[in-house]
């Protein structure tokens, strides 16, 4: 049997980043291990890569205290690191005049969350983003950038494991909590004194497997984009959002120039047949019965998630996502949006005891392990300040 002082599950940005924490903090004796053949795999290396900067959140939230100064860490992490660092800045447009109000509440969580933003006019934002298209004013945000989420993950694998403090077990899946102090995996059992749950679109599961979070469920929502031809692409020179509807936590399609260039429009939140389900039949999982159960108890009974389940799903079709698209900018062909291959799967967390969305980061923690709940976005944003308050918090505190 495997043992470890601290032993995480979860080999993607708060996996690794809460070892790298646990490292800093003084702990040398950690495994990592992930059911995937290396780190990454699923939301963390397919997100945007956009580092958030702090607009979204209502003030007093985990994601509203976490995203500023954990996009800061990250930009100084990818700076040092010598990774790819695109300083984009974003630009959040108005698509309808009742859309003007939401920018001015955007505008005072931002403030209140300590941000740097600018309510701009059309000919400012003309300048900024020639192509955008917005009813009589948008927000500036300058400290949104982009970076390579891959190469993130790499660079902090490649840390951990100079470090000589952590071991990296892949293709080894949890399957239990068989004692207070061991879990079984695929590859066998391991011990442990601590135990991280940072399982992503499982962690649920994993949760549930310690007798805690018994009341929560991550239900799966669909990301699927397209991809700007040229010289379209060139007419993008940062981020264009649009105003979101803040009573759910997805932020409408829109488009982002990464930090190779290539411009992206997505993603979209359809709600998906699986935690892996990336195509449209591909990913289909053995819950499926239960995962449309809970969708349709949301349907019936939460207005939210019954708005999104009719909108979304028409995003399939290229005509209605492109119409979503187009709302934004002053000029986009129908020819001008390729097809794209990214997909990405976002794990929201439902209470099924009220049937609400929640939305904020939860952690909870039962015995001696911790349990990282609703890891969505600004999750891989606020990752290196989050590690900090989970190690801090809940286990040298604790």
């Amino acid at each position: 049997m495997y043992s470890a002082h601290t032993v995480i599950c979860g080999a993607g940005i708060l996996g690794l980043t809460i070892a790298r924490e646990l490292v800093r903090a003084g702990c040398d004796d950690i495994i990592v291990f992930d059911k995937e053949p290396a780190q990454g795999r699923h939301a963390s290396g397919r997100n945007s890569g956009v580092l958030h900067a702090g607009i979204y959140y209502d003030p007093g939230t985990l994601k509203a205290e976490m995203c500023l100064e954990g996009n800061r860490r990250m930009k100084a992490f990818c700076e040092a690191k010598r990774l790819p660092l695109f300083k984009s800045g974003k630009v959040i447009v108005a698509r309808t005049e009742d859309e003007k109000g939401v920018l001015d509440e955007l505008l005072r969580r931002a403030t209140a969350n300590g941000g740097t933003v600018e309510m701009i006019d059309e000919r400012r934002l003309a300048e900024i983003e020639p192509n955008a298209r917005t009813v009589d004013r948008a927000l500036y945000s300058p400290l949104t950038s982009v970076v390579d989420p891959k190469r993130v993950l790499e660079a902090l694998r490649e840390e951990l494991e100079t470090s000589g403090k952590v071991r990296f077990f892949f293709n080894t899946r949890f399957t239990g909590a068989t004692g207070p102090n061991i879990i079984s995996t695929s590859q066998g059992d391991i011990g442990h004194k601590l135990f991280i749950n940072a399982a992503g679109a499982y962690s649920d599961k994993v949760a549930q497997a310690f007798g805690i979070a018994e009341n929560y469920r991550l239900l799966p929502f669909k990301g699927i984009y397209r991809k700007l031809a040229k010289p379209a692409a060139d007419r993008i020179k940062g981020s264009i959002y649009p105003v979101p509807n803040i009573k759910n936590p997805f932020l409408g399609v829109h488009f982002t120039r990464s930090v190779h260039g290539d411009v992206y429009v997505g993603p979209t939140a359809i709600p998906a047949f699986g935690r892996e389900n990336y195509g449209i039949l591909r990913g289909v999982d053995t819950e499926i019965p239960a995962i449309l159960f809970r969708d349709m108890r949301l349907f019936l009974e939460n207005p939210k998630f019954r708005a999104i389940a009719l909108e979304e799903p028409r995003k399939y079709f290229f005509r209605h996502f492109f119409k979503d698209a187009a709302r934004l900018v002053k000029e986009l062909r129908p020819e001008d949006m390729l097809p794209s291959a990214k997909a990405g799967i976002r794990p929201q967390l439902v209470d099924i005891r009220t049937n609400q969305l929640v939305m904020d980061f939860v952690i909870e923690k039962a015995r001696n392990s911790v349990h990282i709940l609703n890891s969505i976005s600004p999750a891989f944003t606020s990752s290196m300040y989050f590690a900090e308050l989970v190690v801090k918090e809940h286990v040298i505190n604790s």
